[in-house]
Order: C-alpha cells, then sequence, then structure tokens
C-alpha cells in the first residue's frame, strides 16, 4: 500500500509562482471564452480593461510548491479530481507574484481507492490572496482500513426549476489548448494513456469544465465582475469528452449564495449527465 496515511499535516516548502497578462489570455481561452469575453481574451480593446476569471488560481504556479509528493507513491494513470474549491479574498491581478504554501489536510480510505485533499494558500504583498482546496481520487490505492472521511450530499439545490441556465459547448480540441496553462497530464490528449486508465477517449481536464462552469456562474450572478465573485466548490461526478455540451443551472439561496450543477450531453446527442455537483458559490457585494 504505497499511500501514507501518515502524511496529513505535511506541508510544502513555500514557492513563488508568477503570472502574466498572457497567461491569464491563455487561460481564458482554454475554458472556453472569445469574442464575447473581451475583458477576459484581450488586453487592448477600445475602452475594456483586462480582467482575470476567478477561477485562474487553480493554475497559478501548477506543479510547484505541492505538498502531494509527501503521500507516497501511486499510479497516476489511475487519479481522477474528486473534489474543487477556490476562495478569493480579493480579485485576481493581471499580473503579479505570490507565494504558495501547501498542506496535506486529509487522507481517506474509500476502500477501492484514496482521497487525498489539499490546502494551498497564496499571499501576495503579505496578504492572502487566495485559498484553494482540491481532492484527488486514487482508484486501486486504498483498502488500509484508515478513516473513510465525510460522506453524503452536500449543497443539493431545491427542488424547483433553476434561477438561471447556461450553455456552453466545448471544442473538440479543448484539452490541448487547456494543458498549455500546465496540466499536461496525457490522460487528456493522448488515447493510449487514457486506456491504461479505462477510459475510451481521453477526457476533459476537470479543471476546464470547472472554468466553464465558473464562466456562466460569474456571467449570471456576477455581471461578469470578478470583484463580485468570492467562492466557488463543488464535486466531480463524471468524466467530460471534449465536444460536449455543458449546461450549467444555479438555484439563489440566501446570503449571496447559489448553489449550482454542471451537465454534459454528448455531441452526436444522447442523455445528459450530471458532470459536477454539491456546487456552492458565493457572490454578492
Amino acid at each position: 500500500m504505497p499511500i501514507n496515511p501518515d502524511a496529513v499535516g505535511s506541508t510544502s516548502d513555500s514557492v513563488q509562482a508568477s503570472w502574466n497578462s498572457k497567461d491569464a489570455l491563455l487561460y481564458a481561452v482554454g475554458i472556453g471564452a472569445g469574442h464575447d469575453d473581451l475583458p477576459f481574451t484581450t488586453e487592448n480593446s477600445n475602452n475594456i480593461e483586462q480582467l482575470v476569471y476567478p477561477t485562474f488560481p487553480v493554475v497559478v504556479g501548477w506543479g510547484r510548491g505541492s505538498a502531494m509528493g509527501k503521500i507516497g507513491s501511486f499510479n497516476p494513470a489511475m487519479l481522477v479530481h474528486g473534489q474543487q474549491a477556490v476562495t478569493l479574498h480579493r480579485p485576481i491581478p493581471v499580473e503579479g507574484t505570490v507565494t504558495l504554501t501547501s498542506k496535506i489536510t486529509g487522507i481517506f480510505d474509500k476502500g477501492s481507492a484514496a482521497v487525498v485533499v489539499s490546502e494551498t494558500v497564496a499571499v501576495m504583498d503579505g496578504d492572502p490572496l487566495y485559498t484553494t482546496v482540491g481532492s484527488s481520487f486514487m482508484r486501486g490505492e486504498g483498502g488500509w482500513g484508515g478513516d473513510r472521511g465525510p460522506s453524503g450530499p452536500k449543497n443539493v439545490p431545491p427542488e424547483r426549476p433553476a434561477d438561471h441556465e447556461v450553455t456552453y459547448v466545448t471544442n473538440r480540441d479543448q484539452a490541448f489548448v487547456y494543458r498549455l496553462s500546465g496540466d499536461r497530464n496525457p490522460l487528456h490528449t493522448d488515447p493510449a494513456f487514457a486506456a491504461l486508465g479505462g477510459f475510451e477517449t481521453p477526457i476533459l481536464h476537470g479543471l476546464c469544465s470547472y472554468g466553464f462552469t465558473a464562466r456562466a456562474l460569474l456571467h449570471s450572478l456576477c455581471g461578469n465582475d470578478p470583484a463580485l465573485f468570492h467562492h466557488i466548490e463543488g464535486r466531480f461526478a463524471s468524466p467530460v469528452i471534449p465536444g460536449d455540451a455543458l449546461t450549467v443551472r444555479m438555484w439563489s439561496t440566501e446570503n449571496g449564495e447559489a448553489m449550482f450543477t454542471t451537465s454534459a450531453r454528448p455531441a452526436g446527442g444522447g442523455a445528459e449527465r450530471v458532470v459536477i455537483d454539491q456546487g456552492l458559490v458565493r457572490h454578492g457585494r
């Protein structure tokens, strides 16, 4: 059993990560933004100031400063993203440098798999800029008799029609653009590697579909103003195949919160399936 449950509490060395205008633009097109999103996709449009999508932190310093090296060995072909949360303490600037520190906050035994939860705090100019929390679902790495961790649904939408609904269509080649923001995992581009993980075809990065979802939330709930977007969390329920149409449904609740789901429909038609659930967003002034 290569996963080390005693790694909980392990921290990474602090590292610096920087980005510039081009990095923010590349991320924007990687999550499907284009001519309808000029503040996020251009830096020189007349009378338009460049802005940064609030989920951009998931690619800042990709692969650097992670505490995941403390957990032991695992088969990367059997790893999928479980959950992701991003908390913005202030809007992300177009360019900047942060100090990243990561910590393993949980390792859970799901029987057939292990779940590893990590938190990363980004500090800029002495103050927190954002915090991310992510979980990795590692198939085949469980079974040591450890704590199963939290279970059961949360952020369940009310039983009524959604208040907002937005559909975006992913490009068949979406993963080839998104990977340029840092995640070069061949699971998303190499059919042979995807087959090793039990997939018939490469799947889209979970964080790419997460970015598509955030675009819809930002548009519908915040009028595309990142200063009004404070927190997003969700669980990856099913893979997205590049070319799928993604429909984001939102239910406003109270206190500046909304619950959401994201569902995918194959390009050639077929049944819709939920791909992100247990979604919660906090927004407003």
